[in-house]
């Protein structure tokens, strides 16, 4: 290839081939050529001067020039004055009729001669710029689909990760943790995975890709049931035991569609290619409801639930089964529960009657004695405000006062009396949480986030997390080390974090 002999309508069509090949700009091509050239220039005529070339867009012809600021004299330059770049009024004449200090002139220069060499270094600089452009067209092109499915097939796999090609654009990798437990694939084979993040680096963009995540079951059918796509069909929320079991929750607010029996399918024409490309997992389709008590009931199948018990205030419910169902209920190590409680949101404790009565009287004994030693009261006034439906002393503190007094046997004195020790029973234990936090240093805006619970406040406090501040500070993994597993999900970490953020700085999560 020789820019020296190529006539310049020949030379925009290579341009224009070379953009539709690789995909970018025609600008950015052209702007390459440019560098190119006027690095040549600038090894012919010399590296001291400020040489640019242009290329004229509608011909091709190649102008290459060199540009000089107009200055008073070397003096006023001072210290920053450059003979290769400046000229006086009085040399700039030679190039303008009437310079001005400040003023760029310039000086038309041959265009170069492309030898070997100048060729070779000409190819470099294009070839370098049209990569670069290559990997940022695929940075935003793969940027612009995270969550989406892509297809590519294996190229490699190297200590259980796999590398694929996506459609000879780009490479995405699959680590081997969001591989799906089981499934063995070769290279040359077709894969299909969402993308979960995109990074930039200097090979051009990271594709990270998975096949694990929820999304991906989610995405796939809205690739096999046309009325999820088309938003007939909504799907509420997805949970997985990767390769094993999976739940996924659907609702339509057309009453004459059956929302389970379209997603699953005539005798599962639809589900099936699900189940395939996630290597044989059970799914269970759940007709979502806005009854929490519904929809955690419908959560649990294919197990039957006699009753339930939800408590809004905690999220949790309690979910009573017979005997022979309650193996069905919990699921093999504790699966089904656990898939029902993610796909809901809510912590579910399934139990037999037996179990559900042990819970009743635990839980009737345990607010006698708190009321007993709360309010100061003997026991069968206890057991007559637990018979009235009072759970806490903050309900009693806090109730109309009528609500009180009509219950059998009680008179205003009695309700009004209640009260009185309820809320100063609250305002004890209010006190001893600040003066326990103040003694581990603790700030007053951390002390007062009511986003999470006071006993985890207070192990936040002798981790060494102070303040709102603190805690809006730690990325959500950091603070489920913090707390551990047990206490706070990956999910409520991230909505504890950025509610920090959003009292502590502003930030809210559209910002971030």
């Amino acid at each position: 290839m020789s820019f020296v002999s190529m006539p310049r309508q020949d030379l925009l069509l290579a341009i224009d081939s070379l953009a539709q090949e690789k995909q970018i700009d025609r600008e950015i091509v052209i702007e390459s050529l440019e560098a190119a050239i006027a690095k040549i220039a600038k090894h012919k005529y010399g590296e001291e001067f400020n040489i640019v070339a242009n290329i004229d867009r509608k011909n091709g012809a190649i102008y290459v020039k060199r540009l000089f600021t107009v200055i008073q004299s070397p003096e006023s330059a001072g210290e920053e004055y450059d003979a290769g770049t400046m000229l006086t009024v009085a040399q700039a004449k030679k190039y303008a009729k009437n310079p001005q200090v400040g003023d760029t002139v310039e000086d038309a220069l041959p265009e170069p001669e492309f030898g070997r060499m100048a060729f070779q270094t000409a190819k470099q600089i294009m070839t370098g710029r049209v990569r670069d452009a290559e990997k940022g067209r695929q940075y935003e092109e793969f940027k612009d689909n995270i969550g989406d499915i892509v297809s590519g097939v294996v190229k490699r796999i190297e200590f259980g990760n796999v590398f694929v090609d996506i459609n000879g654009k780009a490479e995405g990798y699959i680590k081997g943790t969001e591989l799906i437990p089981g499934e063995r694939l070769a290279v040359g084979d077709r894969v299909r995975a969402l993308i979960m993040d995109v990074a930039r680096s200097n090979s051009g963009p990271q594709i990270f890709l998975t096949r694990t995540h929820p999304m991906f079951m989610e995405k796939l059918f809205v690739q096999e049931v046309p009325e999820i796509y088309e938003g007939i069909i909504k799907i509420k929320s997805v949970s997985r035991a990767p390769g094993s079991h999976a739940k996924i929750a659907v609702e339509t607010q057309d009453p004459s569609i059956d929302a389970v029996g379209m997603t699953v399918g005539i005798k599962g024409t639809r589900i099936q290619p699900v189940i395939n490309e996630c290597h044989g997992e059970k799914i269970d389709v759940i007709l979502y409801s806005e009854d929490p008590a519904v929809f955690i009931v419908n959560a649990m199948q294919p197990a039957k639930v006699a009753k339930i018990i939800v408590d809004e205030d905690t999220r949790t419910a309690a979910v009573v089964v017979n005997e022979d169902q309650q193996s069905l209920a919990i699921g093999r190590r504790g699966q089904n529960v656990r898939l029902a409680s993610q796909l809901t949101g809510w912590n579910i404790d399934v139990m037999n009657e037996a179990e559900e009565q042990e819970r009743r009287a635990k839980e009737f004994k345990e607010k006698t004695e708190l009321f007993i030693r709360g309010l100061d009261v003997d026991e069968m006034i206890a057991h007559l405000l637990i018979t009235e439906g009072f759970r806490t002393i903050e309900e009693i503190a806090f109730v109309d006062i009528a609500e009180l007094e009509s219950i059998e046997g009680f008179n205003p004195e009695l309700a009004t009396e209640l009260q009185n020790r309820a809320k100063a029973y609250l305002e004890k234990i209010e006190q001893d949480y600040l003066d326990q936090g103040h003694k581990l240093g603790m700030a007053d805006d951390l002390l007062g986030f009511d986003f999470i619970k006071r006993p985890t406040i207070m192990q936040l406090g002798a981790a060494g997390i102070k303040s709102l501040a603190d805690l809006a500070d730690l990325a959500s993994d950091e603070l489920i080390e913090i707390l551990g597993e047990d206490t706070m999900s990956s999910r409520l970490a991230a909505r504890v974090v950025m509610k920090a953020r959003e009292l502590a700085y502003g930030i809210t999560q559209g910002e971030e």
